[in-house]
């Protein structure tokens, strides 16, 4: 019985510093403002969405989703908890330059693409991922 305790109490103080440790990698976590300043020259056009779909198909719906909800298939096994880009809110305080520099470099447990995308790629994936927000109902016509 005491071991049964000693263990418990274990796998409650590790689960702790996991958490601690999260929260301080995000309030550390700061993209260089001349980073986030960075201007998308690749135009949100049709080619580009559909070039950034493609890509996410392949390369972060495992985690962010297939629809961007942030539900992937191993967003729940990974216990990683990610925004809903299909929210309008989502990213409206996100730089593209931001979004960029994240992708480039990664966050958390995501890992960055410096080498595995080139950076037109990586301008398609905002792009793309712009895209999913939701867009705001329609007003109600007043009678």
């Amino acid at each position: 019985m005491r071991k049964l305790a000693l263990a418990i109490a274990v796998v409650l103080f590790a689960g702790l510093m996991v958490s601690s440790q999260e929260k301080k990698e995000a309030a550390e976590f700061k993209v260089p403002p001349e980073e986030a300043r960075r201007a998308n020259p690749v135009k949100p056009e049709a080619a580009s969405i559909a070039a950034g779909h493609h890509l996410y198909a392949s390369q972060c719906a495992m985690c962010h989703g297939k629809d961007g909800n942030g539900k992937g298939d191993l967003a729940e096994p990974m216990k990683l908890k990610m925004r809903d880009w299909k929210d309008a809110g989502a990213l409206k305080d996100m730089t593209d330059g931001e979004l960029f520099y994240i992708l480039t470099k990664g966050k958390g447990q995501m890992p960055g693409d410096e080498d595995r995308l080139t950076a037109t790629q990586k301008w398609h994936l905002v792009n793309f991922i712009r895209s999913l927000a939701r867009k705001a109902p329609p007003a109600k016509a007043q009678d």
